[in-house]
């Protein structure tokens, strides 16, 4: 399934890891699956008390969902699948703190992901960026998602250069989507730290502080998380159309 987990009693930190390092970590629909059903049993185990989600290797947190994942949709325009919907910790109604740690690229699909941690801690190396545009796809969940990490213009310059732009780890820093660099590799164990941090307080009391930061911006995010299907139905480009935009990309790019 590509996709680890592992649990330290001893802290009652969980590390769920995208073990795809060779395909930057793309999400199979298994891998979608599987983190959904993770998510849940999370809810469950009262010795997770608190969880970092990673991606494997250095190259890549992730890159969204596999190219080759086939995707059917409904032929009605007021509905559309989307496997990445549900991928999230919020999505599935956990309230137990996660800490995302981010080595390489993190873009497009990434940000289901990004966008439902608590904070984010990222190693020098980090970049992100939303390649949807650039692809005739429009960027809805990743942009809204980002939206609660992201001041407004960030986001909309992210979500609107596509592949022309990555923001660096350090303007992630400065503009408040990273919360700690560390160096090249080593996030991972600075998102360990912090988790265990909180995971050792009294988790009723750390899982209320969850609740309450995100209620401070749910009505507005589920209003805007309503309207992303149809937004997308109306202006994605047909598959076949987006593929071949795919296939002319261009390898050029800015790092700000």
């Amino acid at each position: 399934m590509s996709l680890t987990v592992v649990r330290d009693k001893e802290t009652g930190v969980a590390t769920v890891t995208l073990d795809r390092a060779d395909k930057h970590n793309a999400i199979t629909l298994d891998m979608a699956r599987r983190l959904t059903e993770t998510w849940q049993e999370f809810r469950y185990d009262d010795e997770v008390r608190a969880v970092v989600v990673t991606g494997a290797g250095t190259r890549a947190f992730c890159t969204g969902i596999d190219r080759s994942a086939e995707v059917p949709q409904p032929s009605s325009p007021y509905t559309i699948d989307d496997p990445l919907v549900a991928i999230g910790p919020k999505a599935n109604d956990l309230w137990k703190p996660v800490v995302a740690a981010v080595e390489g690229m993190a873009c497009g699909g990434a940000f289901y992901l990004l966008g439902e941690a608590e904070f984010l801690v990222a190693g020098e190396g980090a970049t992100f960026f939303d390649p949807h545009t650039t692809y005739g796809m429009v960027s809805a969940f990743e942009t809204i998602h980002m939206a609660q990490k992201m001041p407004f213009g960030e986001v909309a310059r992210m979500a609107l250069m596509g592949t022309a732009e990555r923001i660096s780890a350090h303007r992630a820093y400065e503009t408040g989507l990273v919360s700690e660099l560390t160096e090249p590799g080593g996030a991972l164990d600075a998102a360990r730290r912090a988790a265990a941090v909180v995971a050792a307080y009294p988790t009723a009391a750390v899982q209320g502080t969850v609740r309450a930061l995100w209620s401070a911006k749910e009505a507005a995010r589920a209003q805007a998380l309503a309207h992303a299907p149809h937004l997308v139905t109306l202006g994605n480009l047909p598959p076949e159309r987006q593929s071949e935009l795919f296939t002319r990309r261009t390898r050029g790019f800015r790092t700000r």
